[in-house]
């Protein structure tokens, strides 16, 4: 892999001061996947931006974390207790924030961040990912969704959703929040750019979540 130092790079100026980065607890088999996670976390140290993310210390989530707090940003770890035995190995990257459940996680690291970033990964990405778009088409929030295509690793997802379009159960106008790119570089080009043009059906909204897992959290993180 290729050997990547994020000391002394040059800065840039960002419209983003904190990103959410979803990604896997796994490594993935292409290392495509591995070198992608270290330069998009280059991109947010030359731009000082900082980190949200799912407080794993493995896959990567831990390649991901690590980079960005090695290049001198800060990292917030958001994670339930239960999966910290699991996610974290060793000592915790930066600053570890422990919650209740799943849905706790996913209301704090929304209201951390500015926009919000996917690695490949499973399961567990693409909920996180296809919540922050509903919540954008919801107009709960007007945060950029970025999709860090690799390798065409989302190809598959893409044409559904064009599918979708074409079908009629997704407007063009909510097709456009999803914003992807193959390199990090132009993913967080196309991310500093972004306009929000489509339906809000709840602008400004808050939301009170009443969950199963015994707690109540409200959710305001529109912008």
């Amino acid at each position: 892999m290729e050997n990547i130092s994020l000391e002394q790079q040059p800065t840039v100026t960002s419209r983003f001061k904190r990103i959410c980065v979803f990604c896997g607890s796994s490594p993935g088999k292409n290392p495509s996947y591995q070198l992608a996670a270290i330069q998009l976390a280059r991109q947010m140290v030359e731009r000082n931006i900082d980190l949200v993310y799912g407080g794993g210390s493995i896959g990567l989530m831990g390649l991901v974390s690590q980079a960005v707090y090695d290049g001198g940003r800060h990292v917030l770890g958001v994670i339930p207790r239960t999966l910290m035995p699991r996610e974290i190995t060793g000592d915790p990257v930066g600053e570890v924030r422990a919650v209740s459940g799943m849905h706790h996680r996913k209301a704090e690291m929304a209201r951390q961040a500015d926009a919000f970033i996917a690695l490949p990964g499973g399961y567990g990405t693409l909920e996180e990912l296809l919540e922050a778009i509903t919540w954008a088409q919801l107009g709960i929030h007007h945060k950029p969704v970025g999709l860090l295509n690799v390798d065409g690793y989302y190809n598959s997802l893409l044409s559904f959703i064009d599918k979708a379009v074409d079908e009629g159960f997704i407007t063009p106008s909510a097709r456009h929040i999803i914003v992807s790119a193959q390199t990090a570089h132009e993913l967080m080009s196309k991310l500093e750019d972004y306009v929000p043009v489509h339906d809000e059906a709840a602008s400004k909204l808050s939301w009170e979540m009443e969950q199963t897992l015994g707690y109540s959290t409200k959710l305001d993180i529109a912008r």
